[in-house]
C-alpha cells in the first residue's frame, strides 16, 4: 500500500473553479489511507488563480503552491509539479473538474494490483462538440500508426504513477514535451481506468483548435520520424511520375510531332512539384527547429514563488536533472 500520495494540479486562469475543485479533492482525500499532499502549479495565470492558491496553501497544510515566472505551457507546468513531489504514488489531474477527483480511490486500488501507471481512459466526453471528438479520435489513430510507442486512445494526463514511474519521467528532459507520449514511452505495467468525462464546471478551455493542432504536430514529431520518411517517399514517387511523363512526351513528340501545346499541363506539373518540395522542406524544418530548441538546452521553467507545505524540491528530482549527463551544477527547472 502506498504510504504517501501526492496530487499534482497544473492551473492556468482557473480562479473560477479552483476552490470548488479543492473542496471536492479534500473530501476525497479524507477517505484515503495514505498521507496525502497537493501541489498546485500556477502556470503564469493572469487572473486571481495565484491568490486563490495562496489562500489554500495558508488554510490547508497539505497544499504547496508553485507560481511559475510566466506561462510556460501545460507540459512544463506538469513537469514542474512532478519535480516538486516526493511520494510513493503521484496523481496528475486538471483543475477544471472534467476529470473527477472521486476516481482517485479507484486508481489507488488498481495500483495495489501491481501497476505502475493507472491512466484514465474516457468512455464518454460530455460537453465537447462532435468535431472535437472526431478530430481527437483521428489524432490518436494517426499517432498510433506513426509513433514508435503506442499512445492510449481517449486518454489525457489524468493518471496515477508509482515512484519509479515518476523518477523515469524526470529523466526525460527534452524541451519539446508531449507528456502523453512521455508517459507511454517509459513503459512499466500500465492499465486503463474507464470513466465518463464531465463537462468543464467553470471558466473557458485553453485548448482551441490552433493549440490542439500544434500539440498534435508536437506529439507526432517528438515520437516518430515517419513524416520524414513520408516526405522522402512522396518525393521519390513524384520524381518517378515526372520521369514517366517526360518519357511519354518524348515518345509522343518523336512519333506524332509536338505543336507546342500543353501550357496548362506544364503549369500544373510545375506547381505540383513545387508544392511537394515546399511540403518536404516544411517537414524537414519542423525537425530542424526541434533540434535547434533542444541544442540550446534552456531550462524548462522557472519558479517565481513557492508557498505552503513543500519546503524545497524533492531530493529525487534534484538528482534526476541533467547532472548525471553533464557533470555540472543543474539550472533550476532544467
Amino acid at each position: 500500500m502506498s504510504k504517501t500520495l501526492a496530487i499534482v494540479v497544473p492551473a492556468h486562469n482557473e480562479a473560477e473553479v479552483i476552490d470548488v475543485f479543492h473542496a471536492r479533492l479534500a473530501a476525497v482525500l479524507v477517505g484515503v489511507a495514505a498521507d496525502a499532499t497537493v501541489v498546485y502549479v500556477d502556470d503564469g495565470s493572469t487572473d486571481a488563480t495565484w491568490q486563490h492558491l495562496a489562500s489554500l496553501a495558508e488554510k490547508d497544510r497539505r497544499v504547496t503552491a508553485l507560481r511559475l515566472s510566466r506561462n510556460f505551457g501545460k507540459e512544463a507546468a506538469l513537469t514542474a509539479g512532478l519535480d516538486h513531489v516526493d511520494a510513493d504514488a503521484v496523481i496528475v489531474i486538471d483543475a477544471d473538474l472534467q476529470d473527477p477527483p472521486e476516481l482517485i480511490p479507484d486508481m489507488l486500488a488498481k495500483a495495489e494490483e501491481g501497476y505502475d501507471v493507472v491512466y484514465g481512459s474516457r468512455s464518454s466526453r460530455a460537453g465537447e462538440t462532435v468535431a472535437k471528438r472526431a478530430t481527437s479520435a483521428a489524432f490518436y489513430r494517426v499517432m498510433n500508426r506513426l509513433a514508435n510507442v503506442p499512445v492510449p486512445r481517449d486518454t489525457g494526463d489524468f493518471r496515477l504513477m508509482s515512484r519509479r514511474a515518476v523518477e523515469a519521467v524526470r529523466e526525460l528532459r527534452e524541451r519539446q514535451r508531449f507528456m502523453k507520449g512521455i508517459f507511454a514511452w517509459i513503459g512499466y505495467r500500465q492499465v486503463a481506468l474507464l470513466y465518463d468525462r464531465d463537462p468543464r464546471k467553470a471558466g473557458e478551455t485553453k485548448w482551441n483548435y490552433w493549440r490542439l493542432t500544434n500539440l498534435a504536430v508536437e506529439g507526432i514529431t517528438s515520437f516518430s520520424t515517419a513524416p520524414l520518411r513520408m516526405a522522402s517517399w512522396v518525393g521519390a514517387c513524384s520524381a518517378l511520375v515526372a520521369f514517366a511523363y517526360g518519357l511519354w512526351i518524348f515518345v509522343k513528340a518523336s512519333i506524332w510531332g509536338d505543336p507546342v501545346h500543353g501550357y496548362p499541363t506544364l503549369m500544373v506539373v510545375i506547381l505540383f512539384l513545387g508544392g511537394v518540395q515546399l511540403l518536404a522542406l516544411g517537414v524537414i524544418g519542423e525537425y530542424i527547429g526541434r533540434t535547434y530548441m533542444e541544442a540550446k538546452r534552456r531550462p524548462l521553467y522557472f519558479v517565481e514563488a513557492r508557498l505552503g507545505g513543500g519546503s524545497d524540491v524533492a531530493p529525487a528530482s534534484r538528482a534526476s536533472l541533467d547532472r548525471q549527463r553533464d557533470a555540472k551544477k543543474p539550472v533550476p527547472g532544467e
